[in-house]
């Protein structure tokens, strides 16, 4: 018997309904990477109620509001997948065309930090403050046009058939154009943000193919600036203390060790299981300062224990394996780099939190991706998010 008018499932049936079009193997919604959406999604929402925990009690953050942090998170959440939304429908390849116009407004949305505008949050003035309680981080989008600016320059003439790698000199414009935003991130000085893009931009160059002595050349300048910026003084003292009590937690337990200490107690006293969302005493007592920002993951250790704690490293995990599919997957250079950038900047800025949180790396003010509350990150997060289901979906499909 032939099937209804309007609802064929054949894959070359013109008049097929909207059900069978969803449900088609070549559509859009069956080509999307749900274990990588389902964990994404899993972390954003059970980051709301780390940070519902972390702040339900803290009147002097919440405005006497114990679900305003918490509404705030799944808001952003919610625009989040609305550009993560955009990004697909977009295409990565369609944001080609627009990236120079992207990375030209990412460049003054950061330098405008530098100028009154700018605004010290939790001892970074890396902001701008737009009003009405809401507030914006140009660095995190700067990841973003970083990862694809370098991929447009590196992958072009490769993905044309001209050559099999970037040559010296499209390598030394793709680092022109990551470095001119990471100097001007460095001089809010942002540190977390800025060790952020030096991974990134190794990740980028791996994938490419470009010349090992790209790759070592860029660490030993990335150590030999580091020795340089700390010689002139570029740091802020508090990020000086950062670095000396992570080589000696001893150091000063009262002051700039105080947040490392107080992350170890509030993880180590969770146990197993954990105490209970809502009965952690060291959340609950506000002993763990940023708990709902960089320090979100202390709230899961106590309350959930060593199993929640586990899942958002699970989920974390989930999201990378499956980027590194896409990566691998493509058939194009330029849809390779940018998954690479984006799997560089997610590994290592939650290993980076995470490590800060149990003291095996020094406390650099980075969120934890998708669960910290923050909406410029979460928003970056989404994109990139998008970016890589864009590049899975326009991937040829196997016959």
């Amino acid at each position: 018997m032939a099937a209804p008018h309007g609802f064929s499932v054949s894959r070359y049936a013109p008049d097929r309904g909207g059900l069978a079009r969803l449900l088609a193997r070549d559509s859009m919604v069956r080509r999307l990477d749900w274990p990588m959406l389902a964990s994404a999604l899993a972390l954003s929402l059970l980051g709301s109620l780390l940070v519902w925990s972390a702040t339900r009690n803290r009147t002097e953050l919440n405005h006497g509001d114990p679900y305003y942090f918490f509404l705030r998170h799944l808001l952003n959440t919610g625009i989040g997948l609305a550009l993560m939304v955009g990004t697909i429908w977009l295409g990565h390849r369609t944001l080609r065309g627009a990236v120079p116009v992207l990375y030209g407004i990412s460049l003054v949305l950061v330098a405008l930090v530098l100028t009154p505008l700018g605004a010290t949050i939790n001892g970074a003035h890396a902001w701008i403050v737009l009003g009405g309680g809401f507030s914006l981080q140009p660095s995190e989008f700067v990841k973003i046009t970083i990862i694809l600016g370098m991929a447009i320059l590196l992958a072009t003439q490769v993905d044309a058939g001209d050559q099999l790698h970037p040559d010296h000199r499209t390598v030394a414009k793709s680092l022109g154009l990551a470095v001119l935003p990471m100097i001007v991130v460095m001089l809010m000085p942002d540190l977390g943000s800025v060790m952020v893009m030096v991974v990134i931009v190794l990740g980028v160059l791996l994938a490419s193919g470009a010349s090992n002595r790209w790759i070592f050349g860029l660490i030993g300048a990335g150590i030999g600036g580091a020795v340089l910026v700390t010689a002139l003084g570029l740091l802020d003292e508090y990020q000086i203390n950062r670095f000396a009590a992570f080589a000696n937690p001893e150091l000063d337990p009262a002051g700039v060790g105080y947040n490392t200490n107080q992350a170890r107690i509030a993880i180590g006293s969770g146990g197993l299981l954990g105490t209970g969302l809502f009965k952690g005493s060291q959340t609950t007592g506000q002993f763990v300062p940023e708990q709902q920002t960089d320090f979100v993951f202390t709230v899961a250790g106590e309350e959930l224990g060593f199993v929640g704690a586990g899942l958002i490293i699970v989920l974390l995990g989930v999201v990378l394996w499956r980027a590194c599919r896409i990566a691998r997957d493509t058939t194009e250079l330029y849809g390779t780099i940018v998954a690479a950038g984006i799997i560089a900047w997610f590994a290592f800025q939650s290993f980076e939190n995470i490590g800060m949180t149990l003291g095996i790396m020094p406390v650099a003010g980075l969120p934890l991706p998708f669960v910290s509350y923050g909406g410029s990150s979460m928003f970056a997060v989404w994109v990139a998010v998008g970016l890589l289901q864009s590049i899975k979906l326009q991937r040829p499909m196997s016959a």
